[in-house]
């Protein structure tokens, strides 16, 4: 099972931002934990993250053809972003979102997600044991 793993805007800056909610570890670290996970269940797991929504789009798009379920993480972009929503409702495939911090326990706009219902499971305030429980949810089912 192919498995695309994606992270939106300011996720780069995990390492240097704000520990208290992202915590400590940096995008390379995150991705390299996803991936040894991943392997462990028998997952091909492609990571990708991008400061660019048309770019975030683009790689929604590709999954259609490219990936057997996705993981995503938009970021700020899943409190606003109708153009990632529509790319993900053309997914037929299962969608899994993804929070480092517990948006639903934060400001008032980060509890707002446009694409949580979109999606079979959400997983919110675990930092990267967040995308452990995703991919073993993608590998149960």
């Amino acid at each position: 099972m192919r498995v695309y793993v994606l992270n939106g805007v300011n996720l780069n800056m995990l390492g240097r931002r704000d520990p208290a909610h992202y915590g400590t570890l940096t995008l390379p670290e995150l991705e390299g934990r996803i991936r040894v996970w991943g392997e462990a269940l028998g997952l091909d797991v492609v990571c990708r993250q991008t400061n660019a929504e048309s770019e975030y789009v683009e790689w929604i798009q590709e999954a259609l053809d490219g990936a057997d379920a996705v993981v995503v993480n938009p970021a700020a972009w899943t409190h606003y972003s109708y153009a990632i929503r529509d790319a993900l409702e053309l997914l037929p495939l299962p969608i899994v979102e993804v929070h480092l911090s517990a948006v639903d326990q934060r400001e008032e706009f980060r509890r707002v997600s446009v694409v949580r219902d979109l999606a079979a499971l959400t997983v919110s305030g675990k930092g990267s044991d967040g995308y452990r429980e995703a991919l073993e949810f993608l590998a149960g089912r």
